[in-house]
């Protein structure tokens, strides 16, 4: 059985990474999305918020979501990846600067783990300008998030902001 596992954040989710997600269960019998903290980045979703988005988003998109599992972990990827016997690393790219940051962390897991590969997914042209701070951007001055976002995670983030404003006043 093919495995894969897809790390992020998921600050929030996007429709880019729903697309990656539902496009790498068309090629894997197993799909781990790895809900991850990196302790460089200040959170708007708690962990357990990123989550449920995502997993209602995939719900939203795909009936046969099966193959498609959303778990968190506060280990290095690679140590999941070993854990859990999967040997492959799906990172996704949209730009030249995450070319270079993805080439950078899939060497660095290499020198961790030799025997897992990295697979690199291009992001869909659709959704190659979207990304997690472009969103939280969008949606902290109460624009329209619906076309970056699964409608789930619009709704939340339009939550959020009701609830940082009504605490400031």
């Amino acid at each position: 059985m093919s495995a894969v596992v897809y790390p992020g954040s998921f600050d929030p989710v996007t429709k880019g990474h729903i697309d990656v997600i539902v496009r790498l269960s068309a090629i894997f019998d197993r799909v781990v999305v790895l809900v991850a903290d990196s302790p460089r980045k200040n959170y708007l979703f708690s962990h357990d918020e990123r989550v449920a988005l995502i997993q209602q988003a995939i719900k939203q998109v795909k009936k046969r979501s099966g193959k498609i599992e959303v778990v968190s972990s506060k280990m290095l990827t690679v140590n999941f990846a070993i854990q859990k016997k999967i040997d492959v690393i799906a990172r996704s790219v949209r730009t030249v600067s995450d070319w270079e940051y993805e080439y950078a962390m899939a060497d660095a897991n290499k020198k961790l783990a030799p025997k897992i590969e990295t697979l690199f997914i291009m992001a869909d042209p659709t959704f190659g300008f979207i990304s997690s701070s472009l969103v939280r951007e969008v949606a902290a001055f109460e624009g329209d998030t619906t076309p970056f976002v699964p409608g789930n995670v619009s709704r939340a983030l339009k939550n959020k902001n009701s609830v940082k404003t009504r605490g400031k006043k």
